[in-house]
């Protein structure tokens, strides 16, 4: 999918909500921390095939998506997230719920996809170097802080360093902004199981950062 952030998904041409008929300028201001109104306007007019609509949506969640896909060291990590928008638009008339709801079930998606890659791998796993993987252009307006802190090599490599399922939770936590319930479920743990693992994840973070000092 890629170049979609400036065509639109699918190689469509950008369409701009504001002239549009029926669109409003008001879903522009959805991407961060708008209002359940706008994000309801973007997402209805996605389910009917608004292509300033998909767009929105995948603008929105894309560049956290690939980013969590780097951090897992996934192999295509751009082509993760173009399969899990995929699935995201066939299944767009399935979705209930708000903002907070639509980011957990995206990156619930995201997660399947890690977990069929990394069953695919089986015995050969791609390892890609941490000088190989380019860092993600820097998206405006989209988790900015979180994204630009997460896309760094030294967080990269601490990442590599943590048990699989302790860094599935803390970046599920952290880029995905999921609930320890909502982690609970989509990795069929239980609630004690996930906030466990999170502990021990955070600790290790700390413990590497109070030998490493603080990171420049």
């Amino acid at each position: 999918m890629a170049g979609a952030s400036r065509q639109g998904v699918g190689g469509r041409r950008r369409i701009d909500p504001a002239a549009t008929e029926g669109g409003s300028a008001e879903v522009v201001g959805w991407r961060r921390g708008g209002s359940d109104h706008a994000f309801e306007a973007v997402l209805a007019a996605a389910r009917t095939g608004d292509a300033w609509a998909v767009e929105h949506l995948y603008s929105a969640l894309a560049p956290s998506v690939a980013g969590f896909f780097r951090l897992q060291r996934a192999p295509e990590p751009d082509d993760l997230t173009s399969e899990v928008f995929v699935g995201v638009l066939r299944n767009l008339g399935s979705f209930r719920g708000g903002e907070d709801g639509f980011r957990a079930w995206v990156f619930t998606i995201a997660y399947r996809r890690l977990s069929d890659a990394r069953r695919a791998a089986g015995r050969r796993p791609v390892v890609e170097p941490l000088d190989a993987a380019a860092d993600p252009a820097a998206e405006a307006d989209v988790e900015a802080d979180v994204d630009r802190l997460l896309a760094t090599r030294r967080v990269r490599a601490l990442c590599a360093t943590l048990p699989a399922a302790q860094r599935d939770v803390l970046l599920l936590r952290l880029v995905g902004r999921m609930t320890i319930g909502e982690i609970a479920q989509v990795m069929g743990r239980s609630r004690g199981a996930v906030k466990a693992l999170q502990r021990r994840g955070l600790a290790a973070v700390a413990g590497s950062v109070d030998r490493q000092g603080v990171w420049r």
